[in-house]
């Protein structure tokens, strides 16, 4: 998990976990359904590891959970915790440059994590010291990194190594950039023809259709997004 979830999920707009545990039960927009928190844990390892969905009762999600629990502990239902998660950068307002991202990529990521995106694998072959960002190794395009906003905001205030919220090494325009370069390399495929059952609770970044919007693909992709957003909430308004 720590690949995605830095110093154990407790560095600051590192996916830090602090309020995942106090969070749950909760309705998941993507699955249409009140889920518990195992098995938001369990759908990780489908999507943002590509592998195979382990048994919520197993001893490996009851670990975790647990884990979560006590970095959660006197977190109350519905208290928000600074730190959360990623920071949501401001938009830009134009789309994001793939083509700006890929210099950025060489420049400050390509030491690290390889001019493939293949990362680096440590000693024992199995686990990795920088994850691959791309190919068949990496998250698959149903992970939520997979989203512009989630990765912009993960990068601005951790990469590269060394960078923290506070001491970024990036613009927001520039997280904006490598992110859209990272997440225009091919990855593995995921079914999400069952994916928010309704339309209007679907992130305004999906990459994916279809859409309760006119909004193209590419821009709920790339941006931008503004003009979106600007819609979906006028949408909510109207049906209320």
């Amino acid at each position: 998990c720590q690949n995605c979830h830095l110093e154990g999920g407790t560095k600051l707009f590192g996916n830090n976990y602090a309020g995942f545990i106090s969070s749950f039960p909760k309705m998941s927009g993507r699955s249409g359904k009140v889920e518990p928190a195992s098995a938001r844990i369990a759908e990780c390892f489908n999507r943002s590891l590509a592998g195979k969905v382990p048994d919520e009762s197993s001893k490996e999600i009851q670990a975790m959970l647990a884990y979560m629990k006590w970095l959660g502990t006197g977190v109350k239902k519905g208290e928000k915790v600074f730190g959360t998660g990623t920071e949501k950068l401001k938009f830009l307002d134009r789309a994001a440059n793939v083509k700006h991202g890929a210099i950025l990529y060489t420049s400050k990521c390509q030491s690290c994590h390889g001019a493939n995106g293949e990362g680096i694998l440590d000693e024992d072959k199995l686990t990795y010291v920088y994850p691959p960002l791309w190919g068949k190794h990496s998250y698959n395009d149903g992970a939520g990194m997979y989203r512009l906003s989630n990765f912009a905001g993960f990068v601005k205030n951790n990469m590269p190594y060394g960078a923290r919220y506070g001491d970024a090494q990036l613009s927001d325009e520039e997280a904006w950039d490598l992110a859209a370069f990272v997440n225009s390399q091919p990855r593995p495929h995921k079914d999400q023809g069952k994916d928010y059952p309704d339309l209007l609770k679907k992130p305004f970044d999906a990459p994916y259709g279809p859409y309760a919007d006119k909004f193209s693909e590419n821009q709920h992709k790339y941006g931008p997004f503004a003009p979106i957003v600007t819609s979906e909430k006028q949408v909510k308004l109207t049906t209320k």
